[in-house]
């Protein structure tokens, strides 16, 4: 695990994003990348100062283990977990070795299995997937503090 970086301000981050990183080998470390997401969002409350609501702490956690568990269940090889947080988000993002793209069905109740993404989606702020020179990478932002005026994800209801 390799944790850099620091922040300056309480509310956002004006020097060096705070990074954690955690390299993936086999679906035992799954455990492992949930409990480094959840010891990362508790060092920034109590080291960093950065407020971490519960409701994000739960979030994150889920991400990371959703993400994570496709990456060993699709690709070949390690993984690569990394936490990002900046201006009030981290960003949970997920390097593998696989070039095929993600597929996220459709909502359907009377489908077993496969929600994974359908959930990280509807929980975060914002969604991303990028090829890569090898690979891809998916990244998934989730607000730290609850959004003031309630909505989980923080984002803006028109």
């Amino acid at each position: 695990m390799v944790l850099s970086g620091q922040g300056e301000d309480s509310q956002r981050l004006t020097g060096p994003a705070i990074t954690v990183s955690l390299a993936v080998q086999d679906t035992a470390e799954i455990a492992d990348a949930r409990e480094v997401a959840r010891g990362f969002l508790k060092s920034l409350q109590a080291v960093h100062g950065l407020p971490v609501s519960e409701r994000a702490l739960g979030m994150v956690q889920l991400v990371v283990t959703e993400l994570v568990t496709n990456a060993r269940k699709y690709a070949p090889g390690p993984c690569l977990l990394t936490l990002e947080v900046t201006d009030g988000n981290v960003a949970v993002s997920v390097w593998d070795s696989c070039t095929s793209m993600p597929l996220i069905l459709l909502p359907d109740p009377t489908r077993i299995g496969q929600h994974g993404l359908e959930i990280v989606t509807a929980v975060c702020r914002s969604f991303e997937v990028h090829r890569e020179p090898v690979g891809k990478r998916i990244r998934a932002v989730v607000t730290l503090a609850d959004d003031p005026g309630g909505d989980a994800a923080g984002r803006q209801m028109l």
